[in-house]
């Protein structure tokens, strides 16, 4: 299948590369560079079950000159139950620029990516940031989430009252209804 997208473009006076791919078109040595990436921008605060969610997707990934890792972001597929209906949305995880590159517009360029495969291959995304990560996403047009949140655990469905609510891309769903979101090891959402 190989690279499905590859740009080059300037920032900051240097040629960065944007590349899409799938986990499985990832080498063991790429995907070892992008859990380093994160272990380093989120400061020994990402674990296993962190990165077990960001695998099995599609990878957007920003590269400088010499093909060494700026930027990594990931999206999956999950299901969302809302109203009676079951939804494909498309879960952005793992995303994360290089300490010494932060500010420089390469987050952007990794989330315009993961927005690009949300709209052609799911009907809605979905994700959780952080204070400082929501700043970029709302900037972008993806919205806070105002209804109930819940997820359809190996008992059923499970209202989770104190879960921060997640941003939303492309999405039209009524507040009054709760959001479920399908069950998964580590953080839910």
């Amino acid at each position: 299948m190989g690279v499905r997208t590859q740009t080059g473009a300037e920032y900051g006076g240097a040629v960065t590369i944007l590349r899409t791919a799938h986990t499985s078109e990832l080498t063991a040595a790429e995907l070892r560079a992008a859990r380093s990436l994160l272990d380093e921008a989120f400061d020994g605060d990402f674990g296993d079950h962190d990165w077990d969610h960001g695998l099995g997707g599609v990878h957007a990934l920003v590269l400088d000159a010499t093909g060494a890792l700026l930027a990594h972001g990931s999206v999956t597929q999950r299901r969302v139950l809302h109203a009676g209906r079951s939804y494909r949305v498309g879960y952005v995880e793992a995303v994360a620029v290089r300490p010494d590159r932060w500010r420089q517009g390469l987050g952007g360029r990794v989330t315009g990516a993961l927005e690009h495969v949300i709209d052609r291959a799911y009907d809605l995304g979905a994700l959780s940031a952080s204070d400082a990560g929501a700043r970029l996403y709302l900037g972008r047009g993806w919205t806070e989430w105002k209804g109930a949140v819940g997820t359809l655990g190996p008992r059923g469905p499970v209202t989770l009252p104190d879960e921060e609510p997640p941003l939303l891309w492309g999405a039209d769903l009524d507040p009054a209804h709760e959001l479920f979101i399908d069950w998964r090891d580590g953080d839910v959402y």
